[in-house]
């Protein structure tokens, strides 16, 4: 019987579910059963629904919610431990109770709130594995407890950002983790085709997360007004995804879409990502090898996000106000330049497996794991042969170990 995982996650926005998909997937192919619950729901219908009208109130005052996570969610103050105690109990009580109904063998948090529960379980339950995935560029404090078997972050200033809280946590340095679809897109002149969109016109992917948030609309037309085709994304936003459907009727350079799955069709066909600087989307942007133009209206963690993309290169920045995107866009495109290459196939999840493996949650580590099988040996630079190369840490190579595990 394989080992069964749950994987915490948080229904804000879409990013958390993706990822949970993402490694529920990925869990499967090392022999894992894996369910995913949601803390918002874990909290309670009343405290959830509390919990997202706050988070929405807050993105929508870039400001305060500013001021909460440099001040307080960095920091651990005062303010940001009465917030974890205020939820912690609960998802600790409704844990409880969705394991005792169906136990596991090990948590994987992919969202903050999670994190203080998982290892407040673990500390009860000393076979329990707990593992932290933070896919943004820098974890807060609520994302860092002592007693986590395994931190997964995506940077090596995100792993010392982890230490910054816990000095001797186990940090391992994975490439972002993408859909399936985002390794695999079709080819430029294919996406073109489907979606209309002549081969030698410019055009450009406009998105505002899940929740269709920043100047949307404003940007798909000005960009319009330019001569580019606009691939406008509205997500969940029924109201911008209307807006959108109404200008698309007097501009046939606007292409709009409400919630799609097609994006990475979409991203193929673009010469630029105009979104914003959430984690999961620049991640698959560049697995599609395709350059970005991140919109500074993501306030909080969506500012260490924006810097961290623009370091890696390949990436814009422009004011949130549409005639600025549409000059940014416009001289993004007049200047073109190689579109970067698209990552590996597999990257991610060789870099989870070797991941896994150093926690001894490997597929070597699953009953019935077929013998002369390289992980079945613990031969990890045989199952992947990426385990067997240094990463790179801070700029310098570094033997990946059970301590710590990167990607080159």
């Amino acid at each position: 019987m394989p080992q069964r995982a749950v994987i915490l996650s948080g229904s804000l926005g879409m990013g958390h579910d993706v990822v949970s998909d993402v490694l529920s997937a990925s869990l499967a192919g090392l022999g894992w059963q894996a369910r995913t619950l949601d803390c918002m729901a874990l909290l309670g219908p009343r405290a959830g629904r509390a919990g997202d009208w706050v988070f929405r109130r807050l993105m929508a005052r870039p400001g305060i919610f500013d001021g909460l996570h440099f001040a307080h969610l960095r920091t651990g103050s005062r303010l940001a431990t009465a917030m974890d105690h205020a939820a912690t109990p609960r998802l600790v009580s409704a844990l409880q109770g969705a394991l005792a109904d169906d136990p596991a063998d090990m948590i994987i948090s992919v969202f903050a709130a999670g994190v203080p529960a998982a290892a407040e379980l673990a500390g009860s339950r000393p076979r329990l594995r707990t593992v932290v995935l933070c896919p943004d560029a820098l974890p807060h404090a609520t994302w860092v407890r002592e007693g986590i078997d395994l931190f997964l972050v995506t940077s090596a200033p995100g792993a010392a950002g982890v230490r910054r809280y816990a000095p001797r946590a186990r940090v391992a340095v994975v490439p972002p983790p993408v859909r399936p679809a985002f390794a695999h897109p079709p080819p430029r002149p294919a996406a073109r085709s489907s979606l209309g969109i002549p081969a030698d016109a410019r055009c450009v992917l406009l998105m505002g997360g899940g929740w269709g948030l920043g100047p949307v609309e404003g940007a798909a037309r000005a960009l319009a007004a330019a001569g580019v085709h606009v691939l406008a994304v509205a997500g969940h936003n029924a109201r911008l995804a209307a807006r959108l459907e109404y200008l698309a009727v007097t501009s046939p350079l606007i292409h709009p879409y409400g919630f799609t799955s097609r994006i990475a069709e979409l991203m193929s066909a673009s010469d630029l990502v105009v979104t914003l600087p959430g984690a999961l989307t620049c991640g698959e942007a560049r697995a599609v090898g395709r350059r970005l133009m991140l919109v500074d209206a993501m306030p909080g963690h969506g500012r260490e996000n924006l810097q961290h993309e623009l370091e890696l290169g390949g990436a814009g920045a422009c004011n949130p106000r549409p005639p600025e995107i549409a000059a940014s866009v416009l001289a993004a495109l007049d200047r073109p330049g190689p579109a970067g290459p698209a990552r590996p196939p597999g990257d991610w999840d060789q870099a989870f497996a070797a991941a896994m493996a150093s926690i001894g949650a490997g597929p070597e580590h699953q009953p019935g794991t077929a013998a002369g099988h390289p992980a079945a040996s613990g031969d990890l630079a045989a199952a992947d042969p990426a385990a067997a190369n240094p990463a790179v840490i801070c700029g310098h190579p570094h033997e990946r170990s059970t301590r710590e595990v990167g990607y080159p």
